[in-house]
């Protein structure tokens, strides 16, 4: 069901459909609307746990040995997924959806948890490593703004990126 929901909602949004409420998502995805407002009580979750989870599938955090190979590796798959249209438009429903009043939910916590690992992991090898918000303000960030401000997102972006944040370490 989880699957296609989350297909719903992004097919939803690329044919224009940004305000889709759950019973039209719920249509789309052959489920029964009470399933969905059970599983994700708003249509402001479900589009955070169809984002993350979407990032989650096309940019894991891989373990390398290496914090740098780890990043270059994380931020091509951010870059790939900001270049892809349907992540385009779920990126800006999901952040023309989140009130600034919310505190981070618990799918971005869990996004976060994913970098600090990472970054302790490096720690414990002895590598130096940036905080976690180091790598949102240099290599997150600038890849989303991009997305928002409808500027391309080109080949390369995210390495860049990541080796600016480690130069500046």
């Amino acid at each position: 069901m989880r699957d296609a929901v989350h297909d719903a909602v992004v097919d939803l949004l690329v044919i224009g459909e940004i305000n889709a409420a759950i019973p039209k998502i719920a249509e789309k995805a052959g489920v029964n609307p009470t399933s969905v407002y059970r599983r994700w009580g708003s249509r402001e979750q479900l589009l955070l746990d169809a984002a993350v989870t979407r990032l989650r599938a096309t940019s894991p955090i891989p373990d390398t040995g290496s914090l740098r190979d780890d990043l270059l590796g994380w931020a091509e798959g951010v870059e790939r997924a900001m270049s892809d249209p349907r992540g385009q438009i779920l990126l800006r429903a999901l952040v023309a959806t989140l009130g600034p009043e919310k505190e981070p939910l618990e799918h971005l916590r869990a996004r976060g948890e994913d970098l600090q690992a990472a970054l302790d992991r490096a720690t414990a090898r002895g590598e130096p490593a940036p905080s976690v918000d180091d790598v949102l303000d240099f290599v997150l960030a600038p890849l989303y703004l991009r997305v928002l401000f409808r500027r391309p997102v080109e080949p390369g972006t995210g390495a860049l990126l990541v080796e600016r944040l480690l130069n500046s370490l």
